[in-house]
């Protein structure tokens, strides 16, 4: 548990560049690169992930509270955890899952670039744009980050019929180790979990 947060204390000191792994590149078949392709692209409706205006507002001040350390204008705080709640909402995945793994992967920090070369706030690799995206996909933009990160963990989480340590594994490119899925697991439960689990 010491190494555990040791290492997350790390990754939020850390620079701009991240310490996080890289997807691998694997070939699709065309059907799974065309509905890849549809997740990607389609545009955002205009309407709330929330089930009422209720959830939103209780779920929005409890992350919010937790974020405001790393990311201080509240404005653009809000704005990120409802992005968070819809693309993961979208995507079937948890919303503190992937406040789990954006911690992990970036600390948060919007314009983070691994060595590997993956970009934002879940670090995804450049490789899927030309894969599944659109020339002027910008994986700094917050949207089409969280928009590309939820897809490939999803798509992740299917090839591995919903197993998510090696899905985790396969998003970190370190599928077969643990400390990366133990990583986002224990973010996510400690810092994220919602809600909030009584001492």
């Amino acid at each position: 548990m010491r190494l555990i947060g040791a290492t997350l204390l790390a990754l939020s000191l850390a620079p701009l560049v991240a310490l996080a792994g890289a997807q691998k590149y694997e070939p699709l078949s065309a059907s799974v690169q065309a509905a890849l392709q549809k997740s990607v692209s389609d545009k955002r409706p205009p309407v709330s992930s929330f089930k009422s205006p209720i959830e939103a507002a209780n779920w929005l001040e409890a992350m919010s509270a937790r974020l405001q350390k790393r990311i201080p204008n509240q404005e653009y705080r809000l704005e990120l955890l409802r992005a968070v709640h819809y693309e993961a909402t979208r995507a079937g995945l948890d919303p503190q899952l992937v406040l789990g793994l954006m911690q992990v992967e970036s600390g948060f920090r919007k314009y983070a670039v691994s060595s590997a070369g993956a970009r934002g706030y879940m670090q995804v690799m450049p490789f899927w744009v030309k894969l599944i995206g659109r020339p002027d996909d910008n994986l700094f933009n917050m949207r089409t980050n969280l928009r590309y990160g939820c897809t490939i963990l999803r798509h992740y989480l299917d090839i591995e019929k919903g197993d998510l340590y090696r899905a985790l594994g396969r998003y970190n490119g370190s599928l077969g180790r643990p400390e990366y899925p133990n990583m986002v697991r224990a973010a996510w439960h400690n810092q994220w979990s919602y809600p909030a689990k009584a001492n």
